[in-house]
């Protein structure tokens, strides 16, 4: 193997814990994140989910 290879076989498990750490969108706990996170550093995306997700939630 090259040392391309390595260096993909290594960052692999960092992508991985990364992912697994984020909150699942549209949750309590990501919910609460988002309203201690600035408004301007919110993207068009996360602005989106909030409203769909924390706003008009239909807890059925």
């Amino acid at each position: 193997m090259n040392m391309k290879t390595y260096r993909l076989i290594g960052l692999l498990p960092i992508f991985i814990i990364a992912t697994a750490c984020s909150l699942e969108v549209g949750s309590k706990a990501w919910c609460n994140q988002m309203d201690e996170k600035s408004k301007g550093d919110w993207t068009a995306n996360e602005a989106g989910d909030y409203a769909k997700h924390c706003i008009f939630r239909s807890d059925d």
